[in-house]
């Protein structure tokens, strides 16, 4: 982890970071809202962090700390800004590129099965759509984000542009053409660029190789086994089916003013395979819990998700973060797996140790999803419960 990072984690923690920024009009007269509060053994009290919800930046916050450490649960704030209900601790909510975990362990077990190589050129399986600049770019390439493909071009620039498109219905094919018109970043796995188009392409292989849809098959293999019954993929409905609470984005309203809008119903079929799931912080609790125990991918494929290739980012030059799936910190003297996960008005992640002692899983209703920086709630709860970067 980069030094401004450390730096940014400290100042949070000597700063406060359950205060947060300065109240807006909006919230200055809303009282904290813990709505659920439990606790078993000896773990972290993170109620701290999520304390005064709603403000500037976050509504909502749901959280769960599990493993052999302890556990706890908790959620504050308001399900929406117009009747200041308490946030719902069950609330489904967009997770994000939380998917790709989903979507490499589903291509995993296929690997597993002899149905996919990973070594194998992705092209082999998609003649179609994949073009002869990528001929040399392999499916574990994909997964581990070494591929070299650049972003599918999308419209808009701006939160206010993409609002505006948020109806707008893209399939993968489409997503995958645009991509890789273009030239490619990089000679593949010479560098990583975090990016959704490989699990674009990942989502369509699975396809491919079982003649089946991506959706499906992820709940075959692991929505159904492990219980999830909460969790499931949008396709064109920009809305979420069943109980959630409010996201809200921070953008320039109609009348030229700068507040917050209810986000809440946004399409992502920009994001499919990539960052589309909608789940619950118990689904994720028990999809992680069973995963690092090596539940879902099982065997010496489980590596590839604690495997990070000895490339440099294609950005900043750093050592790359991510594996197949997941990404890694060193946090409070040891490494923290895990992916985090932005959609407009929510931001969710899940998180352990390799050895399952401390497991977080949290969802933030934050007003600044998608922004810059890390949003501050969900920064807090993160250094909260594993402590400051080595």
């Amino acid at each position: 982890m980069r030094k401004s990072t450390r730096t940014l984690l400290a100042a949070a923690l000597v700063l406060g970071v359950a205060a947060g920024p300065a109240l807006t009009p909006a919230f200055a007269a809303e009282p904290p809202r813990t709505v659920s509060q439990t606790s078993q053994q000896q773990s972290p009290d993170l109620s701290a962090v999520i304390a005064g919800l709603p403000r500037a930046d976050a509504t909502a916050a749901l959280v769960r700390v599990g493993g052999t450490e302890g556990s706890w649960q908790g959620s504050a704030g308001v399900h929406d800004l117009e009747t200041n209900a308490p946030a719902d601790p069950a609330a489904r909510f967009r997770a994000g590129s939380v998917t790709k975990v989903f979507t490499a362990a589903t291509v995993l077990q296929l690997a597993a099965e002899g149905r996919i190589d990973l070594d194998r050129p992705a092209r082999a399986y998609l003649p179609d759509l994949i073009p002869g600049r990528y001929a040399r770019v392999t499916v574990r390439q994909l997964l581990n984000h070494t591929h070299g493909i650049p972003a599918a071009d999308l419209p808009g620039e701006t939160v206010e542009e993409w609002y505006e498109n948020r109806f707008a219905v893209h399939t993968p094919e489409e997503l995958v053409r645009s991509a890789t018109a273009q030239p490619r970043e990089f000679r593949p796995g010479t560098k990583q660029h975090y990016l959704n188009i490989g699990y674009t392409i990942a989502g369509l292989i699975v396809e491919r190789v079982t003649g089946d849809s991506y959706e499906h098959q992820v709940e075959r293999r692991i929505l159904r086994p492990l219980g999830l019954r909460d969790t499931y993929f949008p396709g064109t409905d920009p809305e979420i089916t069943g109980p959630y609470n409010h996201g809200y984005q921070t953008m320039r309203l109609d009348d030229g003013t700068t507040g917050l809008r209810d986000v809440s119903v946004w399409g992502t079929t920009d994001g499919w395979a990539a960052g589309d799931l909608v789940s619950t912080t118990a689904d994720l609790e028990r999809f992680t819990r069973v995963l690092f125990k090596g539940g879902v991918v099982r065997g010496p494929l489980l590596e590839e998700m604690f495997t990070i290739p000895k490339v440099p980012d294609f950005t900043s030059g750093d050592p790359a973060a991510y594996s197949a799936g997941l990404s890694m910190k060193r946090l409070g003297g040891r490494e923290v797996w895990g992916k985090t996960g932005g959609r407009w008005g929510y931001n969710a992640a899940i998180a352990s140790t390799r050895d399952g002692a401390r497991t977080l899983v949290y969802s933030v209703n934050s007003t600044d999803a998608k922004g810059q920086q890390m949003n501050r709630t969900a920064l807090g709860l993160m250094v909260a419960a594993y402590g400051l970067p080595d």
